[in-house]
């Protein structure tokens, strides 16, 4: 270590305050965390990219500062989708201070790396105050049955109104109206169910019943609308 001169014939004090980092949640416990292997803990966040037109959801569940899991999920962008699947594969093993200084090349997962970080850092994961935290496979549970992304995408104009194209549910099929031409109700595919059938040998047109829900007033509608074609 290399001294100033002046620092070099400073005469030396006492260091009183030395009672380390305040403690922080991570599954249950309290702990100071003085090094990467302290931090644990099962947490998820969003990044967007430079211009804002591409955003990442980040899952991660971390034991003992190494990623064991990562979940992630693009919306917005083409090229986040090659980028998500490289992450995937790029972030488990790696510790959270690795993960934060690789290039992860799409901006959007940069930056959900980097707002993970701070909140696993500050104490703020989902699993701060869960005896042992989540077993490693926890992340898929965001997914649900059929191990889809739960995406909501809606589309309206003034001149025509609203389209229902895809909620929690699944694949908007038919939406439900009544006397007014208001929304009452609607018909959707889950998707990743419909699949599992046909995977199991199903023919795809019973696969395609066996997957269909409706939601609301759907079956007292007066007027049905495709909300791709109508």
């Amino acid at each position: 270590m290399i001294y100033s001169t002046k620092v070099e014939h400073m005469c030396s004090v006492a260091k009183g305050a030395d009672h380390g980092p305040a403690p922080i949640p991570e599954e249950g416990t309290w702990v100071q965390v003085k090094e990467i292997k302290d931090i644990s803990g099962l947490t998820h966040g969003i990044g967007w990219c430079a211009p804002q037109q591409g955003a990442c959801k980040l899952t991660l569940n971390i034991k003992d500062g190494i990623i064991e899991e990562a979940l992630i999920e693009t919306l917005g962008c083409s090229g986040m989708t090659h980028s998500a699947a490289m992450a995937a594969e790029i972030l488990p093993g790696k510790t959270v201070l690795e993960a934060l200084n690789t290039d992860l090349v799409c901006d959007a997962i940069n930056v959900a790396m980097r707002e993970l970080f701070l909140q696993i850092a500050y104490g703020r994961s989902q699993t701060a105050f869960s005896e042992g935290g989540l077993p490693i496979g926890a992340g898929l549970d965001d997914l649900g049955k059929g191990m889809r992304s739960q995406i909501g995408t809606t589309y309206g104009t003034k001149a025509k109104g609203v389209r229902y194209l895809e909620l929690t549910e699944g694949y908007i099929n038919r939406i439900a109206l009544n006397e007014q031409d208001e929304i009452i109700g609607y018909e959707f595919i889950s998707l990743g169910k419909m699949m599992d059938f046909i995977k199991k040998g199903e023919d795809s047109k019973d696969a395609l019943e066996k997957a269909k829900g409706t939601y609301g007033q759907f079956s007292q509608g007066v007027k049905y609308l495709d909300p791709r074609q109508d």
